[in-house]
Parts: structure tokens; sequence; C-alpha cells
């Protein structure tokens, strides 16, 4: 993602933009709308269909093609898990919450040296990454 201007978003960050949803504080939306690039983690693609599959998550199509076009949004990047952001989940302090998706979107954020759009407490609560929310 280079030098320039980048955010993470968290999964439910990114299911609410993509949305258009009003459930994003105005710095939270305000952090997306000037970012040159949008990040979406891979596992957030994971999380979307899981949430659909335990029905917490109702979608207005199918999954795969809520995907597609909130991935084909403007700027939006898909960012891979890498060997490095792998190992840099598992190497997490153990103090960190365990979810496997929420410590590969850390990871994530700190192997690109940017900040989550988050809302959960638990990554807020970090002191190893840098967030926005309100």
């Amino acid at each position: 993602m280079g030098d320039r201007a980048v955010i993470v978003l968290d999964t439910h960050a990114w299911i609410w933009w993509a949305a258009g949803s009003g459930r994003l504080p105005a710095v939270a939306r305000h952090t997306i709308d000037g970012a040159a690039a949008v990040g979406v983690c891979a596992i957030s693609l994971w999380e979307v269909a899981m949430l659909v599959v335990k029905r917490r998550l109702e979608l207005d199509r199918e999954p795969l093609e809520w995907m597609k076009q909130a991935l084909a949004l403007p700027r939006v990047e898909l960012m891979p898990i890498s060997p490095a952001i792998a190992s840099g989940a598992a190497g997490l302090p153990s103090a960190f919450p365990g979810d496997p998706a929420d410590r590969l979107i850390v990871a994530t954020a700190l192997d690109q040296r940017v900040a989550i759009v988050t809302r959960d407490a638990r990554i807020r609560g970090f002191a190893g990454v840098a967030t926005v929310w309100s």
C-alpha cells in the first residue's frame, strides 16, 4: 500500500461503510473518506460469510455478490494474509484477545503501519496499534 494515506477497516466498519450505514461515527467516516486507500483484510471476507451463516448479519444479496460489490468500491484494496501478517498475529501478546480475525486485522495494520477503524474496545485498548472511531 506504500506511502499513501491508508486506513484498515475492521469487519463491522467495512460492512457499515459499504452499506452507507449511519452507524459509523463522523470521525470514522471522515477518516475513511480522506484515505487514499481503504484496506479490507482477507479474513473479513470469511467473517462476513460466517456472520450470515450464523444469522447475525442479514445482507440484501448473497454474501459472495455483496463481497464482490463491496470490494469493487473506489479505493478499496483487499489485503492478503502474508507470512509476515500470519506470524505477527501469532506473536501478539497473550493478553490480546484470542479472536483470530481480530488478531489478523491488528497484525495487518501493524505490518502496514496504519490505523484501524474499529469500535471494538479490545482492539482500541491495545496500545500497540492506532485506532480511529469517535
